[in-house]
């Protein structure tokens, strides 16, 4: 691999062949990461790269789209058959943008949107003063009621929504461990005459192996996701309508001509390969897996008396309040683990006295080292290993043998070049 940059480029050969050590070396327990098959590489640096196709299929702006519409088309049906969905747009280039999208279809400036809170599990487009969205809609918030039990305050949802009438009730999180009672922000969403949506981004591939509820199940108008995370697909985005032809045109017609210009083609191919590994019967016992992985890492997070916020985990990641439990600040925390081979990220936690570049929790999950094929016994020995090397970060004798230990298990299971 890479034979052409190495002739060609040497200092961008250098930067890949690090990161393909790297990543071979060490341990990914970021959540929203996750390692692709060689089959999504391939689609993903393919000849459709070179080709440029505004519009959809079968409505094109260029000619000579024969190829093109075939790929997108696969990807749209098979996503469509992943989630239960009636409609779905491959197209966005992003979660972030798919969220900007959907916004855009479903609003006009000035209305009011319902989302969780950044600083209890929100993500920073569902509504965060530091980004270009809130100049356009009004954003109100909820948290949790309990941030030791992750129990969502939907009392009080349902009093704001009353209250600010909002037009999208949207559910959906970057860093929140347990499931949402779905029935009820559908509930509150037709109470106020809002649409019912939900960011399944951290989650899809979750619901798409069957490990986790389906929110469509349960009334949702509209779904938006990343397919990078635990859909295990290429980086990009994907917004599924449940049933509603009026409102799959408006988010299309959003999507192009409205915010974004020629779709990227190879990257829809590669998303077509994903979902169609996404469909393979050994797909369901990889979500199940990453569950149970988690679980194994949260009971040694708690043995050793580690405060998580939502008490646990029910889904791929645990938020850990690494500042109160072990006196070790988010960011060093980050620092020791990555220099023993360890990556995952710092994290505010709910309501966090400290400072978000410097905060007082770690966030990391199972999904890329489940997909390396780790198993309960791998995740508990990683668990320990990392309170280990919070306890001990200025050992540098103790931390050089946690290194070597994490070679060791990296080698053992390495990246794989197939899913299927």
């Amino acid at each position: 691999m890479y034979e052409f940059i190495k002739k060609q480029d040497a200092e961008v050969f250098a930067a890949l062949a690090g990161e393909e050590t790297r990543e071979q070396e060490g341990l990914e327990l970021i959540p929203s990461e996750n390692y692709v098959s060689s089959a999504v590489r391939e689609a993903q640096g393919s000849i459709l790269t070179n080709k440029y196709s505004e519009g959809y299929p079968g409505k094109r702006y260029y000619g000579g789209q024969t190829y093109t519409d075939v790929a997108e088309t696969l990807a749209i049906e098979r996503a469509k058959k992943l989630f239960g969905a009636a409609y779905a747009n491959v197209q966005t280039h992003s979660g972030s943008n798919a969220n900007i999208a959907m916004y855009m279809a479903l609003l006009q400036p000035g209305d009011t949107v319902l989302g969780m809170d950044l600083s209890h599990g929100g993500h920073l487009t569902h509504g965060h003063p530091v980004t270009y969205i809130t100049k356009f809609f009004n954003f109100v918030r909820y948290k949790m009621k309990d941030p030791e039990t992750g129990e969502i305050d939907y009392e009080e949802m349902r009093r704001v929504a009353l209250e600010h009438k909002p037009k999208i009730v949207l559910a959906g999180f970057s860093a929140y461990s347990r499931e949402l009672n779905y029935q009820k922000f559908v509930d509150i969403a037709r109470e106020v005459g809002a649409y019912s949506v939900i960011d399944i981004a951290h989650i899809a591939g979750l619901i798409a192996g069957g490990a986790v509820k389906n929110p469509f199940d349960y009334g949702f108008d509209v779904m938006t996701s990343t397919t990078h995370k635990t859909l295990r697909g290429p980086r990009g985005g994907l917004i599924l309508t449940r049933e509603s032809e009026e409102i799959a045109k408006k988010i299309d017609k959003a999507v192009f001509p409205g915010l974004q210009g020629g779709p990227l083609m190879h990257v829809i191919a590669a998303k077509a390969v994903a979902f169609g590994e996404a469909l393979q019967p050994q797909f369901k016992t990889y979500a199940a897996q990453v569950l149970k992985n988690a679980k194994a890492m949260e009971v040694v997070f708690r043995t050793a008396g580690v405060r998580m916020l939502g008490g646990g985990t029910s889904n791929h990641l645990i938020l850990a309040d690494v500042f109160g439990s072990l006196g070790i600040t988010g960011q060093e925390a980050e620092n020791v683990l990555d220099s023993v081979g360890i990556t995952l990220n710092k994290n505010a936690i709910a309501d966090d006295t400290r400072k978000p570049m410097d905060p007082s929790g770690i966030r990391f999950g199972t999904p890329a080292i489940t997909t390396r094929g780790f198993s309960e016994g791998e995740c508990t020995r990683v668990a320990e290993l990392m309170l280990e090397a919070m306890k001990h970060k200025v050992d540098d004798a103790k931390l050089a043998a946690i290194r070597e230990e994490i070679k060791v298990l990296a080698k053992k299971f390495p990246v794989p070049d197939s899913f299927v």
